[in-house]
């Protein structure tokens, strides 16, 4: 019998089982990075007893929520870099490219509750000229009489 008059039958099979290892290794990086991604700027927000945002408003248009820090750095949950602190001109720009897209988008200012005054009028004043018509402010639910706390956030709005 001749070797080479034989030839070896080519293999068709793929071996999965390193796509699989790759894709359960994946899925965990996933599942620890995603919570964190989630986690933005940390306020400390003041507590207001106002009425909670309306929930119908939120699930058709996503909110623009802009955040001042306790130094009085302004940052925007749309885009990217929503921890990076942005400046007036960026601030200004995103805010009127969302309103243009979408005109009804809620627009928030959520402020450490230790920020000067003038540095929430500022952002205000930002988002308006960007415009905004309605500019509404986020805070923590007010304790009631019992000493719990609800768990929803709350917005004081002008002209509702």
């Amino acid at each position: 019998m001749s070797l080479r008059g034989r030839r070896r039958k080519m293999m068709s099979e793929i071996n999965v089982v390193p796509y699989i290892d790759v894709m359960l290794v994946l899925l965990i990086i996933f599942m620890i990075t995603a919570p964190l991604l989630k986690e933005g700027v940390k306020v400390d927000l003041p507590s207001a007893d106002a009425r909670p945002i309306d929930a119908r408003v939120l699930q058709r248009h996503e909110p623009l929520i802009v955040t001042v820090d306790a130094a009085g750095r302004m940052y925007v949950n749309i885009g990217s870099g929503a921890d990076q602190p942005l400046s007036d001109d960026v601030l200004r720009a995103r805010t009127a490219a969302v309103l243009r897209r979408d005109p009804r988008t809620p627009v928030l200012v959520k402020a450490d509750r230790s920020v000067p005054y003038g540095a929430v009028v500022r952002a205000m004043v930002l988002l308006q000229n960007a415009g905004a018509n309605k500019v509404g402010l986020l805070t923590d639910p007010a304790a009631a009489g019992t000493g719990s706390t609800r768990s929803r956030r709350h917005a004081a709005s002008p002209g509702q």
